[in-house]
């Protein structure tokens, strides 16, 4: 099924390609200046850290549902032993194999393309199989620390979680903003909990997964107003699930990535965050959150932390 004009016409107001010149290989991570970053500093407070990333293991949130997308297989390499002979010092070495968005990871701009193109107008064939992306990798995203302002959108409808069916809607996202008590600025990361993620963590994968909330295809242009530097969320597929418009499939993920140049995270652990944040009475707060550097990565894990 082709795009629809409405992807299209919205692609049109967000799209950001040229913007900082055709050799940018970074999007919206630009936003991140260093008055950004002062200014982000100056959220910290209590000094209070939450950790944001879901442990890294074999039954992780992937269900096989998407192809090669696998939980770490974690493998020792060495155990216990004394490389340099008997009665030397003895080591212990171990081995990961996992796909880079199995668990909390940030989607680079590599990550999806649409009509043959990808971010800043690069050609979709730049991704190969043998180098990964020879442009735009996950590498070259600049060191990826900010304010981070948590929009709770589950809090603002006064439940732990979603249903499986709410469009996340720029009238939420302004709801969740006055309840965070600052407006969103340029250069901020935003976190936007659906609460979701609570089905994981009771040990429920399928339900996790499949039918979700998400963000709706009307956010794009509240994030690009706003001059958001990356957006991440509680889900596995960061929109809702199945899609708004029967067989428009991720239409916000080529919005982000390919239009705006605007990396997205997912299955982020918003919810010691939200009770943190509530307890302080604010949801901004210093936020570190730098992709791991795989060369050639079209995404990669994450362990954020949040800074109160």
């Amino acid at each position: 099924m082709p795009l629809p004009q409405e992807f299209h016409d919205i692609a049109a107001r967000v799209n950001n390609w040229g913007r900082w010149g055709a050799d940018d290989e970074i999007g919206t991570l630009n936003l991140i200046t260093g008055r950004v970053v002062r200014e982000a500093a100056a959220c910290v407070r209590s000094g209070r850290r939450v950790p944001l990333a879901l442990p890294l293991r074999q039954d992780g949130v992937q269900t096989g549902a998407i192809p090669g997308r696998v939980n770490p297989l974690h493998t020792m390499t060495a155990v216990n032993h004394e490389i340099f002979g008997p009665g030397t010092v003895a080591t212990s070495d171990d081995a990961v194999t996992m796909g880079l968005q199995c668990a909390t990871h940030w989607d680079g701009l590599a990550h999806v393309s649409h009509s043959g193109r990808l971010y800043n107008g690069r050609p979709a064939h730049t991704v190969t199989a043998h180098l990964g992306a020879t442009a735009l990798g996950i590498e070259r995203a600049t060191p990826i620390v900010s304010r981070g302002v948590l929009l709770d959108v589950a809090r603002v409808h006064g439940t732990d979680r979603l249903p499986p069916g709410h469009a996340v809607t720029p009238e939420d996202l302004d709801a969740a903003e006055e309840l965070a008590r600052t407006a969103v600025r340029p250069g901020d990361i935003v976190l936007v909990r659906t609460g979701q993620l609570r089905h994981y963590l009771d040990g429920d994968r399928q339900a996790y997964a499949f039918p979700s909330p998400g963000l709706s295809l009307r956010t794009p242009e509240w994030f690009r107003a706003r001059d958001v530097a990356a957006v991440a969320n509680d889900t596995l597929t960061f929109e809702i699930f199945p899609p708004e418009i029967e067989d428009l499939w991720m239409p916000v993920h080529a919005l982000h990535l390919v239009e705006m140049g605007m990396p997205q995270g997912q299955n982020w652990n918003l919810e010691e965050l939200s009770a943190a944040c509530a307890e302080a009475g604010r949801g901004a707060f210093f936020l570190s959150a730098a992709a791991e550097p795989f060369v050639g990565g079209t995404g990669a894990p994450v362990a954020p932390v949040a800074v109160l």
